[in-house]
């Protein structure tokens, strides 16, 4: 029996929890797809998949050895691609991680426009917040703020926007404090801070101001957390603007200083250190550059 070909039907099955599906993409029957799953189990003594009469899923073997394949074949597609001059289809399932507030109206519209592109890629987006490992943990992709010095350098770091954070706070708090006139005024007033960022309370405004040092009462790293405090007049809190248009519409937040506060943060698409990247990453990462929805400014 054909070991690649055993290899790809075992991805394919993974990917697409069927064995019916995985055959119908790759031409086989049910049955062909099914014996070079077990083809593949016998060579490696040990069960890859759990199979019921309605549900196909990895075993803990299985995941590791299905990340492995993933890569190999991925790197062999565009190995071929490349000596034949053929271009890849991206295909098969795209494992990303991103900001919490990437779940929003925008970015699923971006997720649409490229799936109408490419419907053979299916996306696995994991929006924790947290910094994922992205070799151990099987991730293509991760989309992350941050200034380049703050990033893995194992990873491959491709810039991709730069975006605005804004300083908002409710009208009730702007209130109780006062209208900051100038930067300086900020000094002291409260700050509900994003816990990822380097400097405790203290934020380099950029060019031109001198570093302003806030009172910090709430830290976390969830941004929807932050921002539901800022609407019930906790404090300040810099916010894209994916995340605040409609509070401003609505009156419950307000710029603070709007034309001379704005701290800038640059997108990145972070991926593992591969020589062939996948035909899916790649796509949607050019997709993504060429996106002027991804500052946020223009929708």
């Amino acid at each position: 029996m054909d070991n690649l070909l055993s290899l790809r039907v075992f991805c394919a099955v993974a990917e697409l929890k069927s064995f019916t599906a995985a055959a119908q993409r790759l031409g086989l029957s049910p049955a062909m797809a099914s014996k070079h799953v077990m083809h593949l189990e016998q060579r490696l003594a040990s069960r890859l998949l759990n199979r019921t009469s309605r549900h196909v899923s990895l075993t803990d073997t299985g995941a590791l050895y299905f990340d492995q394949a993933r890569q190999m074949l991925e790197g062999l597609d565009e190995v071929e691609a490349a000596v034949s001059r053929v271009t890849v289809v991206p295909r098969g399932t795209l494992r990303m991680s991103a900001p919490v507030w990437f779940a929003n109206p925008v970015f699923a519209r971006m997720l649409a426009d490229y799936h109408a592109l490419y419907p053979e890629v299916v996306f696995d987006v994991d929006l924790s917040g947290r910094t994922a490992n992205l070799v151990d943990e099987g991730f293509d992709l991760a989309l992350r703020v941050a200034s380049a010095n703050m990033l893995d350098p194992g990873l491959i770091a491709r810039p991709l926007a730069d975006v605005p954070f804004h300083l908002v706070a409710s009208p009730d708090y702007l209130d109780r404090v006062g209208r900051p006139a100038s930067a300086t005024a900020l000094n002291g007033l409260a700050l509900l801070r994003y816990s990822r960022l380097p400097g405790g309370g203290g934020v380099n405004l950029g060019e031109g101001h001198e570093p302003v040092r806030f009172n910090v009462v709430l830290e976390s790293g969830n941004e929807m957390m932050l921002l539901l405090a800022a609407r019930e007049g906790m404090g300040m809190t810099f916010m894209p603007p994916w995340m605040i248009g409609e509070d401003l519409a609505a009156g419950r937040l307000e710029y603070v200083l709007p034309y001379a506060i704005r701290w800038g943060g640059k997108l990145f698409g972070v991926y593992p250190s591969r020589k062939y990247l996948s035909a899916k990453v790649r796509t949607f990462l050019d997709f993504l550059a060429g996106d002027p929805r991804l500052t946020g400014e223009t929708s």
